[in-house]
């Protein structure tokens, strides 16, 4: 178990949960200073009420007395004192369904029965709060019988932890002394082989140094065959004149690039000015057919209303004609209709 980083959870824990308390107890006051607010505001309306009340009631007690309406014999305080009560007792036999004056409900012992109810929902109420109190101590029990519980295998866990711990600390101090000793054999090898190493090493650089292929000597190269021959595997390379030679060849081939990449890019210019010389004679051409197209259309829509109009004013000529014709066909067709 990593002790310092749960001292510094715990740590942090704590520190928020004071930064929250603080939060808390800030709106905590704050809710009471406004709640004190509200109440004195609340105590104001309530007197100010109170006050017009009073005013109303002092008003209508200097200024309208019962005394001194028209109907105040309807409306007498001591008219029900006069009066005979609706009914004597329960089973009153003046008080018949039709009556109207016994309901569900209000009976006479009415008070002694509310009171009976209010007692019995008192003993609930407070059977339910000993209850409440019951399952309350129930659940505490339980929640500390399992906190010991819990207690008990978090011990029994870091015990295991612990004894795993020392075991693996003992086969990680056997594993160490067992690389230590073969690390040692291993650099001990490694250095004799180094050693051999390196004295071979110095051997054949010896060899080489003194040998014609670090040398550089141009006379090992050259062939049994004949001095313009030579043997490739000895051969340090061309002289001054074979090297001007290939450079004055390389210099000849970038030239004769340079020529080629010149001549093409003449060409691909030629070429894109014909091609925009092309595009634009052809734009030129497309805009005189749709000049031409937009001309045709309005000469075919001037012929078309033209055309419009005359079949109008035909139109028109044929319906005056047919009117005019139509009442003296119609007075024949009558008249040899009645003489047949």
């Amino acid at each position: 178990v990593d002790k310092d980083a749960l001292d510094t959870q715990v740590k942090d824990r704590k520190i928020q949960e004071a930064a929250e308390k603080a939060r808390y107890e800030e709106l905590a006051n704050e809710m009471k200073q406004n709640d004190k607010i509200m109440c004195m505001l609340e105590e104001r309306q309530k007197n100010d009420i109170r006050n017009i009340k009073r005013a109303i009631t002092e008003f209508q007690k200097n200024f309208q007395k019962p005394e001194t309406r028209r109907e105040f014999d309807l409306s007498d305080p001591q008219a029900l004192k006069k009066d005979k009560p609706a009914r004597l007792s329960d089973d009153d036999p003046q008080c018949t369904v039709s009556g109207l004056q016994k309901f569900m409900g209000e009976d006479l012992n009415y008070d002694q029965r509310m009171k009976f109810q209010k007692e019995q929902l008192r003993e609930w109420s407070l059977q339910q709060q000993r209850d409440w109190k019951n399952a309350l101590a129930d659940q505490k029990f339980a929640d500390d019988l399992y906190d010991k519980n819990r207690i008990a295998l978090d011990q029994k866990t870091m015990e295991q932890q612990r004894k795993e711990e020392e075991n693996r600390r003992a086969v990680c101090a056997a594993t160490k002394d067992f690389n230590r000793t073969q690390a040692a054999e291993l650099a001990e090898r490694k250095k004799l082989e180094k050693y051999q190493k390196m004295k071979d090493d110095m051997d054949e650089i010896s060899s080489l140094l003194q040998g014609d292929l670090l040398s550089e000597n141009p006379e090992q190269a050259v062939s049994s065959f004949g001095r313009h021959r030579v043997i490739t595997d000895r051969w340090k390379g061309m002289n001054q004149d074979q090297l001007m030679a290939i450079r004055y060849s390389q210099q000849q081939q970038v030239l004769e690039k340079l020529r080629l990449k010149e001549e093409e890019r003449q060409r691909d210019a030629e070429w894109d000015r014909q091609s925009i010389q092309v595009a634009r004679a052809q734009l030129v051409l497309e805009r005189h057919q749709q000049r031409q197209n937009r001309e045709r259309r309005r000469a075919l829509d001037n012929i078309n209303a033209e055309l419009s109009q005359e079949q109008k004013s035909k139109n028109v000529y044929l319906k005056e004609e047919a009117y005019s014709n139509f009442p003296t066909s119609q007075y024949y067709a009558q008249f040899n209709t009645t003489s047949r």
